[in-house]
């Protein structure tokens, strides 16, 4: 294994790695090669992190997503009742 020093980090950088970092619940150092395996898709799975919905993304035709609008249109009205 080869071990790496990253110099000239800038506080943007080192703020976003440390939000990263958070979120993915890791060590810094987990979070940096998560980052650069995606990055360069090397990660353990063949190629790039998904969570398996990047198949779905732009599939639907026109009619299909205007009929999904209509149908969850209700879902966005206030029963001004229920909020009193």
């Amino acid at each position: 294994m080869k071990t790496l020093t990253i110099r000239n980090v800038t506080p943007k950088l080192a703020d976003a790695l440390e939000k990263e970092k958070h979120r993915l619940g890791t060590s810094m150092n987990s979070t940096v090669l998560h980052l650069l395996r995606e990055s360069l898709d090397l990660n353990e799975h063949g190629g790039r992190w998904t969570n398996g919905l990047e198949r779905f993304a732009g599939t639907w035709s026109e009619e299909e997503f205007e009929e999904f609008e209509r149908n969850t249109a209700i879902f966005s009205v206030i029963d001004e009742e229920i909020w009193k």
